[in-house]
């Protein structure tokens, strides 16, 4: 199959490009960033920007998982040294006990995942002070979770469909309008169960009509995954295939060495643009994020919830999102449509900072 060697191709290049720079995890430092804005949901924020990062390079969002901070899941996950590989910046927000005792982004919570609210609030905050003061790419903006990080990063998908690009949700659940953390423990066990329409209407309403981005969502669960059940994957999957409008049927599925792989994209989209969504699901792996850390140019560390698996969700992810590529309108970020959606974006911006208000250091 065509498309998968080239994917293939990609990856070892990736790899290659890795083990030339020597790269190193103890290397890659991020930086706390404090008074970046309106902080409704009293979340710290964290940022990593190479020393030569280029002009208008894209932005990464790091969502971690319960029980870690914002380290451990971009940095045992390889972000940050992919970051420094492809020359992009990391932005890591990161939960507290006084919020959550298990340091999960509550994601469970209507006031913490709605359109200029609580956590998701702080988030889009976050990112509006990252790519002014970096200079950054707002065509190329980026979010990955992991469990309740992936969550988090679905219901930032939802609510602000006009700042991603793409998005990766890894052992996560659907954006479900759950109301308490006994319903999303119910999901989590069990899943949703009200069918991909019903959970895309919830997208669609979150958004209140606002323009979507021709996303590109990567979703990753373990098939033996007894914390989070794997049919919340699917239901992920079915909810963004409607949501996008993308044909119910996928275009290619293949099963690979240590996974299966779905993928589903538009008639009029290319191999490399357009929406697309990818379902992932690893053989033999339970909760955490699938790494491949053994091979040159590899990237990450075997952590709680980071596992080696010979699959790197961190550079498939990348390359489904075309990290490696270059910016979709040149490398300026130029051109009459990348200009008409920034000033759309800067606006969307303004609007939800002013309407959050000022910022609050805590809110429990």
């Amino acid at each position: 199959m065509a498309g998968l060697g080239e994917t293939i191709g990609r990856l070892a290049r990736l790899r290659l490009a890795g083990a030339a720079h020597g790269e190193a995890a103890s290397g890659q430092a991020m930086a706390e960033v404090k008074g970046f804005g309106p902080n409704p949901g009293a979340l710290r924020m964290f940022l990593h920007a190479p020393a030569d990062l280029p002009a208008y390079a894209p932005l990464v969002v790091t969502l971690h998982g319960c029980g870690q901070g914002a380290a451990a899941f971009a940095g045992a996950g390889g972000w940050l040294a992919l970051a420094e590989r492809l020359g992009f910046a990391v932005l890591a927000p990161e939960q507290g006990v006084l919020n959550n005792l298990n340091r999960c982004f509550n994601w469970f919570s209507p006031r913490d995942v709605a359109r200029g609210k609580g956590e998701a609030a702080s988030i889009a905050a976050m990112i509006g002070h990252a790519v002014r003061v970096l200079g950054l790419d707002e065509t190329r903006i980026f979010v990955v979770g992991l469990s309740a990080g992936g969550v988090m990063a679905g219901a930032l998908l939802a609510a602000y469909p006009e700042l991603f690009a793409g998005g990766a949700i890894i052992a996560g659940a659907p954006y479900a309008g759950t109301r308490g953390l006994s319903a999303g423990l119910k999901l989590m066990r069990q899943g949703d169960g009200r069918g991909g329409r019903v959970l895309a209407d919830l997208v669609l309403q979150a958004a209140a009509g606002r323009a979507r981005r021709p996303l590109r969502l990567s979703i990753w669960h373990g098939a033996v995954d007894e914390v989070v059940n794997p049919v919340n994957a699917r239901e992920i999957t079915d909810q963004w295939i409607c949501a996008l409008g993308l044909p119910p049927a996928p275009v290619e599925q293949v099963e690979l060495d240590r996974r299966s792989r779905l993928l589903w994209r538009g008639p009029e989209a290319g191999l490399r643009a357009g929406p697309a969504v990818e379902l992932n699901l690893v053989t033999d792996m339970g909760h955490g994020a699938p790494l491949s850390t053994l091979r040159a140019g590899d990237v990450g560390a075997p952590a709680p919830f980071m596992l080696e698996t010979g699959v790197s969700s961190t550079l498939e992810i990348a390359d489904f999102w075309g990290l490696a590529a270059p910016a979709a309108f040149g490398e300026t970020g130029g051109g009459d449509e990348a200009k008409g959606f920034v000033a759309r974006l800067r606006r969307s911006l303004a609007e939800v900072l002013g309407a959050i208000g000022p910022s609050r250091p805590s809110r429990r």
